[in-house]
C-alpha cells in the first residue's frame, strides 16, 4: 500500500508544466486553426485542461504530449481532441433572456412582414457556436410556441460548433435537471421528456418534435467557406467574437 501511494505521487509529479516554447506553439496552433486567441495568462488553465488528455493518452509529461503534436506527425489525429479540451463551452438555456424576448416581440414579426406573399414561410435560424445545444433548443421552444399560436410560419434551426464533443451532446439532447432550471415551467412540461423510472429524475431529454427541427453539424468559423444555406433569416453569434482577433 505504501508503494502504491509513492507510485501515484511520482506519476503526478512528472506532469509538470508546459515549457514557454510549447505553450506559445499551442497558442499559435489554436489561433491559426480555429481563431481563438489564448492570452499568456491562460497557461495554468491550458495545463489543467490538458491534464485530462494526458491521462487519456497515458502520458506522464507535457513534453511527451508536445512531442506528439509537433514532432511525431500526430497533429492531424490529435487536433480535434486538443480543440475539444481547450474550447470554452459555456452555455445555458434562456441565457440573456432579453434576446429571446426580442426574438418573440420584434424580430420574427419584422421578418414575416417582408414575406407576406409566402403562404407558409420557413424561418431559418443558425446558432453559429452552439456548444451543447442549449441556445438552439431555447430558440426552438420560443419559435414552436409562436408557430403553434399563429400558424403563420414553420422553422428550421442549425447549430454548429468546432468541438465534436459538444456536438455529440447536442444531438442527443439530454440534460441534467439542474441545467434546465431556467426554462419556464410551462415549456418544461411541453418540450421535455421526463423519466418515469426516477423520482425525481436526474436527466431529461428534449422532445422529439424539437429535435426533428434542430440539426447540429461541425463548422470551424475560420474556414473560408461555410456549408450553410444562403437564405438564413436569423444568426445567433453571442459571446463568440470576444475570442477572436479584430482581423479575423
Amino acid at each position: 500500500m505504501q508503494f502504491a501511494q509513492t507510485q501515484m505521487f511520482s506519476t503526478q509529479s512528472t506532469i509538470d508544466q508546459l515549457s514557454a516554447r510549447d505553450f506559445a506553439r499551442i497558442v499559435d496552433l489554436i489561433s491559426s486553426e480555429i481563431g481563438v486567441r489564448l492570452h499568456s495568462t491562460k497557461q495554468s488553465m491550458v495545463e489543467a485542461r490538458l491534464r485530462r488528455r494526458l491521462r487519456d493518452l497515458q502520458m506522464t509529461s507535457f513534453a511527451e504530449y508536445s512531442d506528439l503534436l509537433f514532432r511525431r506527425a500526430g497533429l492531424e489525429a490529435e487536433l480535434p481532441h486538443l480543440v475539444n479540451v481547450l474550447t470554452t463551452n459555456k452555455t445555458d438555456f434562456f441565457r440573456e433572456p432579453q434576446h429571446f424576448e426580442l426574438l418573440r416581440s420584434t424580430i420574427v414579426r419584422d421578418i414575416l412582414a417582408t414575406r407576406r406573399l409566402e403562404r407558409l414561410p420557413t424561418l431559418k435560424v443558425w446558432s453559429a457556436a452552439c456548444s451543447t445545444g442549449a441556445e438552439a433548443y431555447t430558440t426552438a421552444m420560443v419559435l414552436s410556441d409562436m408557430a403553434e399560436k399563429s400558424g403563420a410560419f414553420r422553422y428550421s434551426i442549425l447549430g454548429t460548433d468546432v468541438s465534436t464533443e459538444v456536438l455529440h451532446k447536442a444531438r442527443i439532447g439530454i440534460y441534467s435537471t439542474e441545467q434546465i432550471a431556467p426554462i419556464p415551467q410551462d415549456m418544461q412540461r411541453k418540450y421535455l421528456l421526463w423519466s418515469r423510472r426516477e423520482n425525481p429524475p436526474k436527466e431529461v431529454r428534449i422532445a422529439p418534435e424539437l429535435r426533428r427541427r434542430t440539426n447540429f453539424n461541425y463548422l470551424n468559423l475560420m474556414d473560408p467557406h461555410y456549408p450553410v444555406d444562403r437564405d438564413v433569416d436569423i444568426i445567433f453569434l453571442r459571446n463568440v467574437l470576444i475570442y477572436f482577433s479584430k482581423e479575423d
